[in-house]
């Protein structure tokens, strides 16, 4: 059984704040055909997208066979999605270049279903839907009704527990529009169908329930659920999705086969691409190579000597630099000196730094070094 309570939704673009559902509380019976009649704007899609997970609400709870959804993780939320609700949409969304089958088979590949096992499951939907004998047709070969039953049976095919249709005859003449309610009518027997119309003479017609909204709010409720019927069930496990990599890589290579020409187009260019990176890396690592190989063939032209003993050309260089400041005279004025016997420290200096200039090298631990085959 499902259950909302005290929902409400509010939409923001920038200060403008729309008031989607405002206190909506519902409980729904397992088996019976619910219409949900309203103007537009007044909250019909948004209460059954969350109704089917694919929308959150902002305040209140729904209890799906009860367990509260206020801890629901997106995990819960697919799991719920693939298990317990199906949708039947007004533009159909099914996938052009895939075939009816495919379409319809295509919703039980993320539940951990054989190969073998989905194929038959869509067949019998199809069949019960009338479209047995029209498994390979593609979407575009199929009128809108077609698609439409072609819908409903991906929405039954897994067996959910609530059928969620947003104005399936919306976009169908009266008589296809017709033939379409008879079929919900019938899954009506056995599931709970949720069905957002304008079309109040239908919704008087098939449903055994009509929910009435204006502005977020519910008006009217031609056969609400009373005093026992709305104890809810124990808490019912909620199945987990899965696929299998076999099954993602068939989709998958499936997907590139029917689309040959997007697939080459994107080939080429990532393979253009893939080059192009491939060139200038060769084309950088060539020419480090070639600079390399010329430093080494020009710095080979000048070897390097070894010598028991050298000169330090540094304190030399600097000696120079000093005599630059020196005169001829002893007092530093230019003037002749007084007789006497006076120093020459100039001499001394100069040969001093001379004689220290001269280093011995230690060859016998340099050859000692090279040996080393470390």
């Amino acid at each position: 059984m499902l259950q909302i309570k005290g929902i409400y939704k509010q939409y923001k673009t920038g200060s403008l704040v729309q008031q989607a559902l405002d206190d909506v509380s519902l409980t729904f019976r397992d088996n019976e055909f619910v219409a949900i009649l309203g103007p537009s704007g007044s909250g019909k899609t948004t209460l059954l997208n969350i109704i089917g997970g694919l929308d959150r609400y902002d305040k209140g709870d729904l209890i799906i066979n009860g367990v509260s959804t206020k801890k629901y993780r997106d995990r819960d939320w697919d799991a719920y999605r693939n298990h317990s609700i199906g949708f039947v949409f007004q533009s159909y969304n099914l996938i052009s270049h895939q075939s009816v089958l495919q379409n319809v088979e295509l919703a039980l590949t993320i539940s951990g279903i054989s190969r073998s096992e989905r194929r038959k499951r869509a067949i019998e939907a199809l069949e019960k839907v009338g479209l047995g004998d029209q498994l390979h047709k593609k979407p575009n070969q199929m009128s809108g009704g077609q698609m439409q039953r072609v819908a409903i049976a991906r929405a039954l095919v897994n067996n959910p527990e609530i059928l969620l249709a947003d104005e399936p005859t919306g976009a169908l003449d009266s008589q296809t529009g017709i033939q379409v309610m008879d079929l919900l009518k019938e899954v009506a027997q056995d599931h709970l169908v949720i069905m957002v119309t304008h079309n109040s003479d239908l919704a008087q017609q098939y449903a055994t329930r009509i929910v009435n909204l204006r502005d977020g709010k519910i008006t009217g409720d031609s056969n609400p659920v009373t005093g026992r019927e709305a104890e809810l069930e124990k808490p019912k496990k909620q199945k987990r999705v899965s696929m299998s990599y076999r099954t993602s890589l068939g989709l998958s290579f499936r997907n590139l086969l029917t689309k040959k020409r997007r697939t080459l187009t994107t080939a080429a260019a990532g393979s253009i691409g893939i080059i192009g990176i491939a060139l200038i890396l060769a084309l950088s690592s060539g020419v480090n190579q070639y600079i390399e190989d010329l430093q080494k063939s020009t710095m080979s032209s000048y070897p390097i000597t070894i010598s028991a003993s050298t000169v330090d050309l540094s304190s030399m260089s600097s000696l120079m630099g000093s005599m630059g400041g020196l005169t001829m005279g002893a007092t530093g004025s230019g003037e002749e000196p007084e007789d006497g016997v006076h120093s020459n420290s100039d001499s001394l200096l100069i040969e001093n730094t001379v004689t220290s200039s001269f280093v011995e090298n230690d060859l016998t631990a340099f050859k000692a070094y090279l040996d080393d085959p470390d």
